[in-house]
Parts: C-alpha cells; structure tokens; sequence
C-alpha cells in the first residue's frame, strides 16, 4: 500500500466536495516547508551556533533567543512571495507582516507563533511551531490590525509542528485531526496518524506547579482533588507532567489524554491570562476540539471569545473533555 502525503492528502482534500481550495492548500504546503527548514536548523544546534541568546526581546518583552528569530524569519521568507497571503501575524512582531508590493496577494491570514517553548532549546527538549490561517475579507487591508481579529470558530485550518524524537505535523481543516511524520530521507510529510482523538477520560495533566500560591481558588479546588488521587474526591491517582512547551504538552495530551491548564494568576491581575489567544491558544483549541476534546478559558469556550488585540492573553483549560468540564464548572461556581 503506498504511503501518503502532505501534499497528496491536501489535494484529495480539495477534490472532495471542494473542501479546501487551491490557495489554502498551498498556504499550508509552504508552512510545512518552513517547518521542515526549521527542523533542519535545531537539529544542528551547536554545530551551526544557533543555540543561546539573541540579544533581542520580542513584543511580548521576552528575550529571544537566537532560534527564535532565525524561526520566524524562514516562516516569513517563506510565504511572502507565492500570492496566499493578504497578510502574515507573528507572535515575535508588533504589527502585522505586509506582503511586499511587488508580489500578488491571496485572500488568507497567517498567523504563527514560530518557536513556542524556546526557553527548553539549549537543554535539548522538545520544541515547536504553531500556526493558524483565517479569511481575509474581499477589499479589507490585511495589514490593518483589526482583520486578524477573529473568533477561533473562523479559523479554516490550523496545525503545530512538534520537533522532537520524530519531527510531527498534526493539522485540522475542520475534518479532524490528522498527524504527519517528517520521513527525512525524503523530505516528505507522511501521514502516520490518521484521526486522531483525545480520550474523554484521563489520568494526567500539566500544570507549573511552582505557581501554585498564585493560583486563584477554582484551580487550587481542581489540582488539590487531582493530588488527592484515590483517597480524594476523583477516586483515583493522577500524573503530573509538565514540559513546558505547549506544543510538546498538547501533543502528549492529543496521543494519551491528559488536562493542559495555564490560568491566570495573581502575579499579574490585569492580565487574563499567560498564553496567546490569537498564535496558541485558537490553534490549539480548534486541534484539540476537533480531535474530540474540549477548551475553555475557565469560564467559556476559547473559540468563541471575541479578540480585541493582536497580542490577547487567555487562560487555557484544554484536554480531555470530562476533565475540562470539571475545571470550567468550579469557575462558574
């Protein structure tokens, strides 16, 4: 039986009752090249100098570390020039990319966050990239701010490379989940997971416990029921695991099931939350729904949230569904 994929997949998308069409098939095949660029880059690591520090801070007041801006230049580089994109969003940049003048544009936005957990690249630990694609509306600017700011619910696709034991890209076009493995001799996607789901149920989940006196009480109700384990309330044990790369964390929790939960806290009150609305928690949200499971900001469904900013915060409850739904009802209460 022949292997399938990336772009033999796409295109049987786009056959299928025109499921996607030809210019966000291509949108997703250039990101996937990127990734692929990326990849090749923190393999070498070291042996190419581009561990440590960049000497730069982002919008979001984070020091960059050097992988992170070779990361978001190659996604930048990449899909400025094919006539997809009206506009291209980075959660390492203040304003929206415009396509240069010289090159057509399509009716797509892009939006990615291009190396999420860079802080665990220098001690070898899994990192990734998490992208996410939107309408542009017909004669609207796609450089105006405002174009990006869509519900979750409008998002046509999004997807997350994982670079770990194996360079993974799971995708959704609002069809399910569906996982693809980097064959490197080749230079291929392959596809190796098809439909994936999340348990309904589970034994795990992922928090930064150093946080804890920060937490407010709906979440210290939860965590302290969860490390109760059978004695307490949930009437069984609990993993903690915690990488601190979303996207590793997520992955796990879309392969074996699990709860990631990063609420708010109050070291920053006037925030709502720690993670991106727009370049991680949307993406990941629309994934992880998709694959059966739930997401929530504690209180409502993240897709659903109106964003007001770029660079929104959220808190994020996502996972297996009956333990997103325990989580967001002590909220409510």
């Amino acid at each position: 039986m022949s292997r399938i994929s990336l772009s033999r997949f796409l295109i049987e998308q786009q056959r299928k009752n025109n499921a996607i069409d030809a210019e966000l098939r291509l949108s997703i095949e250039v990101v996937a090249r990127a990734c692929k660029a990326i990849n090749h880059a923190i393999r070498k690591g070291a042996l190419a100098g581009v561990l440590g520090e960049a000497g730069t801070g982002n919008i979001q007041g984070e020091a960059q570390k050097k992988l992170d801006v070779i990361a978001n230049e190659v996604l930048l580089d990449a899909n400025e020039w094919g006539g997809h994109l009206a506009a291209i969003a980075s959660e390492e940049m203040e304003h929206p990319h415009p396509i240069p003048t010289d090159y057509p544009k399509g009716g797509y936005l892009l939006l990615f966050d291009p190396l999420d957990g860079s802080s665990n690249i220098d001690v070898n630990i899994s990192v990734g990239t998490i992208f996410s694609l939107l309408r542009c509306p017909d004669g609207v600017d796609g450089t105006d701010e405002k174009v990006f700011l869509q519900p979750g619910t409008q998002q046509v696709a999004a997807g997350y490379t994982v670079y770990g034991p194996q360079t993974m890209l799971v995708l959704t076009l609002g069809n399910g989940v569906h996982g693809f493995t980097l064959d490197a001799e080749i230079g291929s996607w392959i596809l190796t997971h098809p439909n994936m789901t999340v348990p309904e149920e589970t034994k795990e989940f992922a928090i930064n416990m150093s946080n804890m006196r920060h937490w407010e009480a709906p979440v210290k109700r939860y965590i302290d029921e969860l490390l109760a384990g059978k004695e307490g309330p949930r009437g069984k044990d609990y993993n903690m695991r915690w990488v601190a790369s979303m996207v590793a964390d997520v992955h796990r929790i879309l392969t074996r099931g699990g709860i990631f939960t990063y609420p708010r806290d109050a070291r920053e009150p006037n925030k709502p939350g720690k993670l991106r609305l727009m370049y991680e928690a949307n993406p990941m949200s629309f994934i992880i729904e998709q694959a059966g499971g739930a997401a929530t900001n504690g209180h409502q469904r993240i897709l659903d949230l109106q964003p007001t900013a770029l660079h929104e915060r959220v808190a994020v409850f996502l996972g297996s569904k009956r333990e997103v739904e325990v989580v967001t009802r002590y909220h409510q209460s």
